[in-house]
């Protein structure tokens, strides 16, 4: 994080992160309140080697963390995490045609799974398969590595198809509350197809959510579609490989409560967005609030069955996609 980057995330908390002067004690400045809280995801340190760094209580580091990490997703989410209007889906995927070279996608899908010491009480509920206890973050990242949607699951235990099955960005597809823009032609073609998300294999398969296909004896145009998607998926773990780096509180196993794991990697997140879009753009720190701060309202997973008609559909435009990639090689 540059100097500048810095200075403008303090810039638009300071008012939030002030507190009154008492002259029984000295009074936490804006700046410090934000220099722990960013120390404390950048490093991973406990709050008791926080307080001993910083020469204050335990609790007092412990307050300033869950205060502060809940202003940064408040005030910077509606500026950097904003649910895509039609222009902006539309500006994606052309982003993703000229970067990675697939048509009509919107965003890459994938589940991140974060280590956390077990809550008491919960049994297995957040155990996973990788066999430590975790929370899952799903999130959608468009072609330049920025996240569209996060979505926060405290039991680990769940799989990405399950998570994605209860997620509130489903049932926004589902319900069609998200704009995304009417069927199109596909570039150099009279095939109008619909947008859409990738996913990997653990992923349904739906009209807006293809995944590669699955299986060994595949035929060479099945070979090469399934080598285009996982070109184009890979920068959601790039995103993720990149949070980690920056935010190494991922590497470390989380001492917290689930509720607060949550804050933490909704502040992370929306920092990663902040981060990535000043190295983009170096002149394009934000200066002033957008009003549209619209959100998505609205065990394991026991998938729905691969003959349903939306399925079908699914099955349908992937084969579109199949044969613009045999037609339209690298």
């Amino acid at each position: 994080m540059s100097v500048v980057t810095f200075e403008y995330i303090l810039w638009k908390l300071e008012d939030k992160l002030q507190r009154n002067w008492c002259n029984l004690h000295s009074t936490i400045l804006p700046e410090e309140r934000l220099v722990i809280s960013l120390r404390f995801l950048a490093t991973g340190q406990s709050y008791v080697s926080l307080a001993f760094s910083f020469d204050i209580g335990v609790s007092t580091v412990c307050y300033i963390i869950n205060d502060c990490l809940e202003k940064i997703w408040t005030i910077f989410q509606p500026l950097y995490m904003k649910i895509p209007k039609r222009e902006e889906f539309l500006e994606i995927a052309e982003t993703f045609l000229r970067r990675w070279n697939i048509p009509n996608c919107l965003g890459s899908i994938d589940g991140k799974h974060v280590r956390i010491k077990k809550p008491a009480h919960s049994g297995s509920a957040y155990f996973n398969y990788k066999r430590y206890f975790s929370c899952v973050l799903q999130a959608v990242v468009d072609a330049n590595g920025k996240f569209i949607f996060i979505d926060i699951v405290q039991y680990g235990s769940q799989s990405d198809g399950g998570i994605f099955s209860s997620s509130k960005l489903k049932k926004a597809l589902d319900l069609k509350k998200l704009a995304i823009p009417n069927e199109s032609k596909l570039p150099r073609s009279d095939v109008r197809m619909p947008y859409y998300f990738i996913g990997d294999g653990a992923y349904p398969l739906r009209k807006y959510l293809l995944k590669p296909i699955r299986g060994k004896n595949l035929t060479h145009i099945e070979s090469n579609y399934n080598k285009r998607v996982s070109r184009a998926r890979v920068v959601v773990e790039n995103a993720f490989g990149i949070l980690s780096q920056v935010w190494r509180v991922y590497h470390t196993t989380i001492n917290a409560q689930p509720k607060m794991v949550e804050k933490i990697i909704k502040a992370t997140c929306v920092l990663h967005n902040i981060i990535l879009d000043a190295r983009i753009d170096k002149n394009n720190i934000r200066t002033k609030f957008e009003n549209d701060s619209e959100g998505i309202d609205g065990k394991k997973n026991t998938y729905e069955c691969e003959r349903s008609s939306e399925f079908q559909q699914g099955m349908k435009e992937r084969q579109k996609l199949i044969k613009w990639f045999a037609d339209n090689p690298l």
